[in-house]
């Protein structure tokens, strides 16, 4: 995606019917230095919003030198997702090189006070945001007029879950990356996915996937990342961790590694540098000495000159990795409620690999860890138990492989 010099706020300022100036936010920061007198060509400022109330929270705007895209980062939409907040409340003092970066670290301030998924009404902050409609409550119109106003071209909401993530949300969503559709946000978020697994996940069964919205007629609705994409057209993002039987610690830089990825995509960030880009890489920049990676203390010992070299060579390998992209007919059937027994056509054409030709497309049905079915393109008829996942694996001509999947909604 290229970095933008114009906005699209003339035109879409007044969507979901709330402006950012007559939302009654309030200046608390004003214009700033940088960190320590050091702003690395970036100016700060901040306001709050629900001003005087329980709700109130702040809103933290980060504005480089150079023009580029506007994104926003979320966490503590739902307060007893820790891991999302914490990793927010840093992304806030982050250098940027291009465009502004948008930070609600607590979105729902009561929810995080109390640890809680809800406020103390049991309202759920991340399902008042209908598409096409104003959010539902007031807390939920002030969060929108911000995503409005700054015309986000990203957005990104920090999340966590108590199960992992198989290919269907009632089970559990954690470890994934769930994003809308459109060419850029399925490669973002397979590279984000990627990148992160391979640099800080030590155990092989908590690797990240990815997944795509819901539909506008299937649960969950209200989303603030749904209405993003499909009322404004932002590329949005709904990041999950697992919150159980993983330290905080390993949870937020999850989370900091995989919105730092998304916005050197977004090229807000010309490359990682905020602490958070993979210490094997760096040695072997700097000096090609051993280095502990923060996040695999275990095998520090066994860290050497060798395994710095195999990282390069994976960061070369995962720059060359090929995109898989579905499209469908008809159109965005993800988004759809089909009937029992309706056939769909997958095409599967639009794959594509840096340097290199796609030369095996491969299809699992029903998510059965089979690809049993090749060739760019595929007929599925949609079944009557509510939800079919449908998982494309390509692979080209140097080996490599990467998959996507689409998940089909019956009514």
């Amino acid at each position: 995606m290229q970095r933008k010099s114009l906005s699209r706020r003339s035109v879409l300022s007044v969507a979901g019917g709330f402006a950012l100036t007559s939302a009654g936010m309030v200046a608390v920061g004003g214009a700033q230095d940088g960190n320590n007198g050091d702003d690395g060509g970036n100016t700060r400022e901040s306001f709050t919003i629900r001003d005087g109330t329980a709700e109130e929270t702040t809103v933290h705007v980060t504005t480089a030198e150079a023009d580029g895209p506007t994104a926003v980062v979320l966490g503590g939409v739902h307060g007893n997702e820790v891991a999302g907040y914490v990793a927010a409340n840093a992304i806030v003092d982050w250098q940027i090189d291009a465009g502004t970066l948008v930070t609600i670290p607590e979105a729902s301030a009561i929810a995080v006070d109390r640890g809680t998924r809800t406020d103390d009404d049991g309202i759920d902050l991340n399902r008042q945001f209908p598409e096409g409609e104003t959010p539902e409550t007031q807390l939920a119109r002030e969060i929108w007029a911000v995503v409005a106003d700054y015309d986000a071209d990203v957005v990104i909401d920090l999340h966590e879950s108590t199960g992992l993530y198989a290919g269907d949300p009632v089970d559990g969503v954690g470890q994934a990356i769930f994003r809308s559709d459109g060419g850029w946000a399925v490669a973002a978020a397979n590279d984000a996915a990627e990148y992160t697994t391979r640099n800080y996940v030590d155990d092989p069964e908590l690797a990240f996937q990815t997944g795509s919205f819901s539909g506008p007629d299937s649960d969950p609705m209200g989303l603030l990342v749904h209405k993003a994409a499909r009322d404004l057209g932002s590329d949005a993002f709904l990041v999950e961790t697992i919150s159980t039987d993983v330290d905080l610690e390993t949870r937020v830089q999850w989370h900091s590694a995989i919105v730092e990825r998304l916005l050197t995509n977004e090229l807000l960030l010309d490359e990682p540098a905020n602490g958070h880009g993979p210490d094997e890489d760096e040695s072997a920049d700097e000096d090609d000495t051993d280095d502990t990676d923060d996040g695999d203390e275990s095998d520090a010992a066994d860290d050497t000159e060798d395994d710095a070299d195999d990282a390069d060579d994976d960061d070369s390998a995962a720059a060359d990795s090929p995109v898989p992209v579905i499209e469908t007919c008809p159109e965005n059937v993800d988004e759809l409620a089909l009937e029992s027994g309706q056939t769909v056509e997958l095409d599967a054409s639009g794959s594509h690999a840096p340097d290199s030709e796609i030369v095996t497309h491969e299809w699992d049905v029903g998510q059965t860890e089979q690809f049993d079915k090749s060739g760019e393109t595929l007929e599925v008829t949609v079944g009557s138990n509510g939800r079919d996942t449908v998982v494309l694996r390509v692979v080209d001509d140097d080996g490599a492989t990467a998959t996507e999947s689409i998940t089909l909604s019956t009514k």
